[in-house]
């Protein structure tokens, strides 16, 4: 029902979504996707889109100036679900944690180490939004993602706890089930997969069966300084148990400024490949299952700090989206299914931290939704379909 539920989850999703005019990696296209202003005058650095007020139009949830603002759609009417001090969120997600048939959200602070989530009340425009704890426990929440971890059909919250100090989790990364009494809960139970082996500040989480053996497994990148310990990506193979600590493999080392990875078949030969990006340092790439083979697919973008893997165009393959903060470009990236990438400018003069998939305008396709850091706004861009 929600197409946000398709941002990282799984590698063979198809949504259906219109080609565009194609250039080549690095070249700058004559035109940009529309760009429709939701919110201006504050730093943002997290946004995502459901329908939140129960009418059948997408809205936008975002954080900004220590207030988690719903922005109603169409027409973005401002209501401040959230204005406690100190709640700057890096990071969010919705899920319906309580399991009544409405998305709610889920917010993560940095340090010390935070995250909330808000109930969707009755009557979203009027109604107090409750505010209830998920986790204390974690310190340097940077990544949040939602998955059926334990495959029982429920949704569980996954964080990372890329801190070394003031957490029971130093350099972690956990998972986290939503309980039956979600309501009356604080400090859902942590169960650790990455037990402090993941060390150097790691960043976005991606989750999918990586080696084939119907168990999800979970990835990260870790950007490194200040901490000599970083610079990579890895994955973590899920064992029977998911309470227990996953086995950690690395992809790749020498990966300056490594921040998001997300597992899928890029080439169409049935194998887990790898799309990734250095966020704080420069280039999006893939890396080829059985041996992590890496190829460019933008090699020049600076700071690509956000990414999204996912079908955009409908035909079956994977392909992928960023925002860069360092050359304030957003771009989409069109595979042909066999690994190899086109490259589309999405837009310019926006600043990146966070992006999302969803259909805004309801017309069938998906759009780009992106929190700007030092742009100091939250946009869409309408995907335009010929």
């Amino acid at each position: 029902m929600f197409l946000q539920a398709l941002r990282f989850r799984t590698w063979f999703a198809v949504v259906t979504v219109a080609a565009h005019v194609s250039l080549w990696p690095g070249r700058a296209a004559e035109g940009v996707w529309k760009k429709h202003s939701v919110h201006e005058g504050a730093q943002s650095l997290t946004a995502i889109a459901a329908d939140f007020t129960k009418d059948g139009i997408p809205d936008i949830i975002a954080n900004s100036g220590e207030k988690t603002r719903l922005f109603v759609g169409p027409d973005w009417k401002e209501v401040v679900i959230d204005a406690t001090k100190g709640h700057d969120f890096i990071h969010s997600e919705t899920m319906d944690v309580d399991s009544d048939g409405d998305q709610d959200f889920i917010g993560a602070r940095y340090q010390p180490g935070l995250i909330i989530w808000l109930e969707q009340p009755e009557k979203p425009l009027t109604d107090p939004w409750p505010l209830r704890i998920v986790s204390q426990e974690l310190n340097g929440i940077h990544g949040l993602l939602t998955g059926d971890v334990d495959q029982d059909g429920r949704i569980d919250l996954i964080a990372n706890s890329a801190q070394p100090v003031n957490t029971r989790f130093p350099e972690s990364l956990v998972w986290l089930p939503a309980p039956r009494d979600a309501r009356s809960a604080r400090n859902w139970q942590a169960h650790v997969f990455a037990d402090k082996d993941a060390p150097g500040l790691t960043h976005y989480l991606g989750f999918g069966d990586v080696n084939g053996d119907g168990r999800p497994d979970m990835a990260t990148g870790a950007k490194g300084d200040p901490s000599p310990a970083g610079n990579y990506f890895a994955w973590w193979e899920a064992p029977r148990d998911p309470t227990k600590p996953f086995k950690k493999h690395v992809i790749a080392e020498k990966q300056m400024g490594a921040t998001n990875i997300q597992p899928g078949d890029v080439n169409g030969d049935d194998k887990a490949d790898f799309i990734a990006s250095r966020g704080h340092g420069k280039g999006v790439i893939w890396f080829e299952a059985p041996g992590w083979r890496e190829h460019a697919i933008h090699a020049t973008l600076k700071e690509p700090h956000s990414l999204i893997v996912l079908d955009m165009d409908g035909d079956g393959d994977l392909d992928a989206a960023t925002c860069a903060y360092g050359d304030k470009e957003a771009w989409w990236f069109e595979n042909d299914g066999k690994g190899k990438f086109t490259n589309h400018l999405v837009a310019r003069n926006q600043e990146a931290y966070d992006i999302r998939a969803f259909d805004m305008d309801r017309d069938g396709d998906l759009d780009l939704v992106i929190a700007g850091r030092a742009s100091n706004n939250v946009a869409w861009y309408e995907n335009p379909r010929k």
